[in-house]
């Protein structure tokens, strides 16, 4: 393409880009609950906006619907304007976007920093170090981790591995940056390190060497939760280079078995055996992450308060049997699958407390086609029932963050395709709202089997309960703060997890634990836990100087 005409081409989608701008700003469309439909209907048109989604200056908030991020918009005029110098200038700078925008494959993060360079050395040396229950050793991570801190300069009497005299592999890393402030409470930095198995015949590429490749880093443990744990060691490390003061200490905890609670658990281990490394005003853990759209862009960005209590229940059943053409009415199949049946279409009370309903009020503003139904539910004068049935039908998440939940996981039973059965169990899990207790669930269940010869049972030890802690200004502030600098206009989504965490334990034992990240995550999961895991390299940068930043903020709160 000529200079002339590759010129041409830019000014052409520039007028399309402008059209685009005006039509939003004249509908005043700047956040999702206000976008409006646009259908560009030339390819230049549509090369324009999907340059301006890619640079986050457009987001889309459903199929077909965008509004503007006016913010974004303008420093991308301004890095423009900066690089344009001339028409000549002008035209190779448009033909060189036009040919990325035309690439399935082309890559549009900057270069990395020289200190993202320095903290992607330090991530990969965690997460190929392999801390799996089977194989792996969680004592040589915390090891190579101290190395760093000490490295930087820390005393070796504030950095150290504890470990369990039976358990030597499963190690925890401690370390302390000390504070000016003897009455201002510890901020804790809680990350765990070990992660669930992996297969590499199953994976595309081998999941204990760290892949970068289009735009991910692929491992196990690539985001859950080495992401958290490296960064939490790079903060420590950038803080002591800074010669940062803080008001309050500041400690790291990187634990081991958070994934194998039932085998053993670093964070329960140290508060029975160590527990002064993990005392402070309060904790910030893994358990939330920004949320992305299916096309990358933000969505909302998430912090837990609170966690719902995991328990399975074993059920039995046991009957005398007999030969199967002379059946029986009370057949232990029948009676254990009818139980089941109804413990399956049995739903739990709705029930909301202070971060579930500020989660569903602030998730309003993302959800335009459930907005009203999510506002009835977190109305002060307590959640509508039919809004919360109809939210509960419109996705499984939402619906389990309103109540307690319980299904049917195993069964298992019979001897003989020939016989009657003579014993049938079945295993139910259970995600119990906090304020609830393991007994309470399992008297609900038995109400709900009907059948006093079906014994429940509660599977390994009960997780301890604690109610959600405050999102208090206190806390909220610096996240606040933060990223409305980073992320302008990205809401502030307050959530309760589904699952569990190793802040079951830390709340339990009086040390309000809130899971934030600031890592960007797609709406699959990633795949942890599951095969080829993965975290987006923008995320994992982004989440890291968020983190940076927080801490530091947290760190000069006084006493």
């Amino acid at each position: 393409m000529s200079n002339t005409a590759g010129a041409v081409v830019a000014a052409q989608r520039m007028r399309a880009e402008r059209r685009m701008i005006e039509a939003l700003r004249a509908a005043e469309a700047f956040s999702p609950d206000r976008a409006i439909p646009l259908a560009p209907d030339r390819n230049l048109a549509r090369l324009a906006l999907r340059g301006l989604l890619r640079q986050n200056a457009i987001r889309q908030a459903r199929a077909g619907f965008y509004y503007l991020d006016e913010p974004v918009y303008a420093a991308v005029r301004k890095s423009r304007q900066r690089l344009l110098i001339g028409v000549g200038v002008i035209a190779v700078v448009f033909g060189v976007a036009l040919a990325i925008a035309t690439s399935t494959k082309a890559q549009t993060a900057p270069a990395p920093r020289p200190d993202q360079l320095a903290f992607r050395a330090l991530y990969e040396e965690l997460v190929e170090t392999n801390t799996t229950l089977s194989e792996g050793s969680c004592t040589l991570a915390g090891e190579r981790m101290a190395a760093r801190l000490t490295a930087a300069g820390y005393p070796a009497a504030d950095v150290r591995i504890l470990a369990p005299a039976d358990r030597p592999k499963d190690g925890n890393l401690v370390a302390t940056l000390h504070g000016s402030d003897p009455d201002a409470p510890a901020l804790l930095l809680l990350a765990h390190i070990d992660v669930v198995e992996a297969n590499p015949a199953d994976w595309t590429r081998d999941p204990f060497t760290l892949v970068e490749e289009g735009g991910y880093f692929y491992a196990r443990g690539a985001s859950d939760d080495k992401a958290q744990a490296s960064v939490w060691v790079d903060t420590l490390v950038r803080l002591r280079q800074e010669g940062f003061a803080p008001a309050r200490d500041i400690r790291i905890a990187l634990t081991c078995g958070e994934e194998t609670a039932d085998v053993h658990n670093g964070v329960e281990w140290l508060l029975a055996e160590h527990p002064e490394p993990l005392q402070a005003g309060f904790a910030l853990n893994e358990g939330a992450g920004g949320l992305l759209d299916d096309q990358g862009n933000r969505l909302a960005l998430a912090v837990q308060a609170g966690e719902k209590i995991y328990q399975d229940y074993t059920l039995e059943l046991t009957n005398p049997g007999g030969h199967s053409s002379r059946p029986r009415k009370d057949n232990a199949i029948v009676a254990m699958a009818a139980g089941l049946a109804r413990v399956g279409g049995y739903d739990f009370p709705l029930e909301l407390n202070p971060v579930t309903r500020a989660y569903f009020a602030a998730l309003a503003g993302t959800q335009p086609q459930h907005a009203a139904d999510m506002r009835a539910i977190s109305a002060a004068a307590g959640p509508d029932a039919e809004a919360a049935a109809r939210v509960s039908a419109a996705n499984p998440s939402w619906n389990a963050t309103l109540r307690t939940t319980c299904i049917p996981t195993l069964i298992d039973g019979g001897h003989a395709p020939n016989a009657q059965p003579q014993k049938v169990t079945a295993n139910i899990n259970c995600r119990i709202l906090p304020g609830h207790t393991v007994a309470e669930t399992q008297a609900e269940l038995t109400r709900l089997m009907a059948d006093a010869a079906i014994s429940i049972t509660p599977v390994g030890r009960p997780s301890p309960t604690a109610p959600p802690p405050a999102l208090s200004d206190a806390v909220m502030g610096p996240i606040r703060e933060v990223a409305g600098e980073m992320w302008p206009n990205v809401p502030i989504l307050p959530t309760m997890a589904t699952g569990a965490t190793d802040g079951r334990f830390t709340n339990a034992a009086g040390i309000p634990t809130y899971g934030v990240t600031g890592m960007f995550g797609d709406p699959d999961g990633g795949g942890a836990h599951g095969l080829n895991e993965r975290i987006r390299v923008r995320s994992l940068y982004e989440g890291r100087d968020f983190l940076f930043e927080i801490v530091k903020r947290y760190a000069m709160q006084g006493g």
